[in-house]
Parts: structure tokens; C-alpha cells; sequence
């Protein structure tokens, strides 16, 4: 049974505790603590203070006008997030409910913006970070970081991450591509793999997240759910797939697994999730499309292309204008000729090209077979992450290493058309809102110990899935 969750959304007020002698400037009078000489709160610190919490923050469902602020305490208290524009944090708001695990809303931003917060709980405060909202239609680019299979807690995934954090490579907004938490899935792992190595990346940039066939090992990604805050614009008011607007990028997040049979019919189904996506991709109006999720559509890897992805959802991809595929679970790199139905794209004919970037950290596996000539580059040495800059009428997809150097380029033209914002813009923005339940710290108890990293073939290994009709 899924444990219920509420995010708060009360709001308690501006944080206006000072006043400035000179009407000409405006400092920052949020914290009684560290006020100046003159009465007025001088800027947050960028240093956590107090109690290390268990889990420090993480951003999900960032919008344009709300964003999600998750994380934990060590014991129950009724913890407060301050926010605002910049490092002026005039806006603040209370968890709502008292426990250990919580998911505060904040509210009222604006598109495009960049807002810094700091979460005051049981005597820590965290130091001021900040994030990007979502653009909204009138803006021409997005920039956003996308990897799969990734969740070890080990080496590789240290270093792809300390090369992601580089000021080139950071993002808006984070894709990831399933297999989150290796081994299992579980509570632990999801803590020890996933939000403890990420936590300097996540408290700053949003992540979408998929499952991957690890999450489902425990309850059919259970787990996974409890601890993510994700979209839930679907008629089943599920977060295992959904879509959501970044500028002029309409993201689409798939759970394979629930496509190939690993879930039950009671938790996902094909059939509602296909008639979901295709309902979903002819409503949207934004220049380009990018579809994400675990199992390949086309892979020359170990576990090769996933037939029933390929087609039960290539046809609608190539119907409503999807432009790039993102996916993982075939642990190295590779990039498609641009692909419709079972075969490259004839001349004249539009094509989709399909990504793997199963290159996140989990041990490489070397290819067993030649290149296929549909693939246009692929390399299983490399550990790396893909960087998306979408420019007007331009993407440009870089595969970058871990060494920080540019193994592939994949650059996409299309032509503009011009998009005028109107009053739809925010009820757009609040159809994707996420609806879960709260967080009250009242989640089943997990085994104590150290979870070691993932980071050998056999920890990564996969569980045997149904095989695809032939």
C-alpha cells in the first residue's frame, strides 16, 4: 500500500522584519539572526548551520509559477521554507504538518525566474540555494541535462556528477532515464545511491525522474514513488508517467516497465498509458518534443531493442511530431539514424533519432555484436551524461564524458513557428501540478547499516523481464 501524502501549501505571510533607514535601497530582512547595524538582515548564508539533516533538499515539479522543495528531519518538528526572488526572501512557508518527511510548496513565482530559499527545520538551516522556474511560451530556449542507469553510490557516478556540476554543463533541469537506485529499489538504496551522492546537484536543479526495471525489483517501484513528487496530469493521478512544458520543449515521461509487463494491471497498464500519451502529445503546441523513459526502442546493447516500445509507441511518436527519444537500461552510449518503424527514415521521410545514455555510473557493458547500420555512433567505454541546449529553431544534444570531453553532437533544425502566449499559459503550468499526499515521517522501517555502493557487474545486474513479441 502506498503510504498517503499531502504537500503543503499554506501560506504564512512575507518575512518583512526590518526596516531600511535609506527608501533607496532594499536589503534583505529575513533573518532577525543575522541582522546588521542597521536592523536589516544581510544576505543568507550559503552554509548550512545546526543538525546535518538525514536528506537535505530536493527540488521536484518545479513550473512556472510553483515548484516542490522536499526533504527530511531527524525527528518531528514543523519545519518553514523562506523564498524569493534572488537572495531576497520575502515570501515564506510552514510545512503544514509535523513529522520527519516533508514537501512544501511554494507558490506565486514567475516564469523564467530564479529564486533562492533556505528550509529552517528542528535547528538547522540550510544555506541559500537557488533554481530556475520553468519558461513559459514566449521563450525561445531551454537547457536541460539528461542519464540513465546511474544510481550506484559509487565512482563512476561520482565522477560524471562532479562533471555535470561544472558551471557548462549546468542545467535548468534534469531527465532521468530509470534505474535510479541499484540494486533493488529500496528505501535504503534510494537514500544511499540516489538523493545522498546527488544532493549538492538536486538542491539547485530540478529532477523529472523515470523508473527503471531496478525500481521495480521492490513492489513494482513503490519505493521510488513514496519518495519522488512528480506530475500527476494523467486520468489515473499516477506519477509513473506524465508530461510537463519547459519552454518551447514538451517533455513526455514514459514507464516502459509498466509497457513490457512488469507491472500489475491494478498499478499501470498499456492500454491506459498509450491512450493517455497520445491524448497527451495531440494537445501540446510546443515546437519540439522530447520522449523519455527506461527500455530502448532500438539498441545494439546486451538487452537489445524493446519491441513492444518501438511499437506500441514509435507510430505515435512519428504521428504527433515527437522529435528526439530519450531512454537507458543498455549500460553505454548510442545514437541512431533518424528511425521510422522498423527501419531508418527514407529520404524525404521525417525520422526520429533514439538515444541510450545508459552511461551514468552502473558498470559498462561491451557490445557482443558489430555496429548495426542503423546506428550512427555508439561507444561503451565512456561514462557520461547528455547535455540538450534547445536554441529557437535549433537542438543541439552533446554526449558529454567523464572526463569532460564531447563525444557526440547531435544538432536538430526545424522551422519556427512564431507561439503567442495567452490565457491559457497558466492553466497550462497547473494542469501539470503534482498532487501527492504528505509527509508525516510515518514511512516502514528500513534495515540500519551502511548500503555499499553498486558499483560491480553483478551488483547492477538485471532481473529477468517478459520477452517482447517477436
Amino acid at each position: 500500500m502506498r503510504i498517503r501524502r499531502r504537500v503543503s501549501t499554506c501560506l504564512v505571510g512575507a518575512w518583512l522584519l526590518g526596516a531600511c533607514a535609506s527608501p533607496a535601497s532594499t536589503p534583505d530582512c529575513n533573518s532577525p539572526a543575522s541582522a546588521d547595524s542597521r536592523g536589516c538582515a544581510v544576505s543568507p548564508s550559503l552554509t548550512d548551520s545546526g543538525p546535518a539533516l538525514p536528506r537535505w533538499p530536493y527540488l521536484q515539479s518545479v513550473h512556472q509559477t510553483s515548484a516542490i522543495v522536499a526533504f527530511r528531519t531527524e525527528s518531528d518538528c514543523l519545519p518553514t521554507v523562506r523564498y524569493g526572488e534572488g537572495n531576497t526572501l520575502t515570501s515564506s512557508v510552514s510545512a503544514g504538518l509535523s513529522g520527519t518527511h516533508h514537501a512544501v510548496t511554494l507558490t506565486g513565482l514567475s516564469a523564467g525566474h530564479t529564486y533562492g530559499y533556505v528550509v529552517d527545520a528542528c535547528g538547522s538551516t540550510t544555506g541559500l540555494r537557488s533554481f530556475q522556474t520553468a519558461t513559459g511560451t514566449s521563450s525561445l530556449q531551454t537547457h536541460f541535462t539528461a542519464m540513465g542507469d546511474f544510481g550506484t553510490g559509487g565512482a563512476m557516478q561520482k565522477k560524471v556528477l562532479e562533471v555535470m556540476a561544472m558551471p557548462q554543463w549546468r542545467s535548468e533541469l534534469l531527465l532521468t532515464l530509470g534505474d535510479n537506485a541499484y540494486p533493488s529499489g529500496t528505501e535504503a538504496e534510494l537514500q544511499a545511491h540516489l538523493f545522498t551522492p546527488m544532493a549538492p546537484l538536486l538542491r539547485e536543479v530540478p529532477m523529472f525522474a523515470t523508473p527503471g526495471n531496478h525500481e521495480y525489483v521492490t513492489a513494482q517501484a513503490q519505493p521510488y514513488l513514496d519518495n519522488m513528487y512528480l506530475p500527476t496530469n494523467n486520468p489515473q493521478g499516477s506519477e509513473r508517467y506524465y508530461s510537463f512544458d519547459w519552454g518551447p520543449v514538451h517533455f513526455l515521461a514514459l514507464d516502459s516497465n509498466c509497457a513490457v509487463g512488469l507491472a500489475s494491471p491494478d498499478r499501470c497498464t498499456l492500454a491506459a498509458q498509450k491512450a493517455w500519451a497520445e491524448a497527451d502529445l495531440i494537445a501540446s503546441s510546443r515546437l519540439w518534443k522530447v520522449a523519455f523513459f527506461h527500455h530502448p526502442s532500438w539498441s545494439s546493447g546486451v538487452h537489445g531493442s524493446q519491441l513492444t516500445m518501438r511499437r506500441q509507441f514509435g507510430p505515435l511518436f512519428e504521428k504527433y511530431g515527437v522529435d528526439l527519444v530519450l531512454t537507458g537500461h543498455d549500460h553505454d552510449y548510442e545514437r541512431s539514424k533518424p528511425m521510422h518503424g522498423d527501419a531508418e527514415a527514407s529520404y524525404g521521410q521525417r525520422g526520429i533519432p533514439y538515444l541510450v545514455v545508459g552511461s551514468g555510473g552502473a558498470t559498462l557493458r561491451p557490445f557482443s555484436s558489430p555496429q548495426p547500420a542503423w546506428t550512427e555512433v555508439r561507444d561503451a567505454a565512456a561514462y557520461g551524461f547528455l547535455d540538450v541546449l534547445v536554441d529557437g529553431s535549433t537542438l543541439t544534444a552533446r554526449f558529454i564524458t567523464s572526463n569532460n570531453t564531447v563525444r557526440d553532437t547531435l544538432i536538430l533544425k526545424k522551422p519556427v513557428v512564431a507561439v503567442v502566449p495567452g490565457v491559457q499559459e497558466a492553466a497550462l503550468d497547473a494542469g501539470t501540478e503534482s498532487r501527492p499526499g504528505p509527509m508525516d515521517g510515518r514511512v516502514a522501517p528500513e534495515l540500519q547499516g551502511p548500503v555499499p555502493p553498486a558499483d560491480t557487474p553483478e551488483s547492477v545486474a538485471d532481473p529477468e523481464e517478459p520477452l517482447p513479441p517477436r
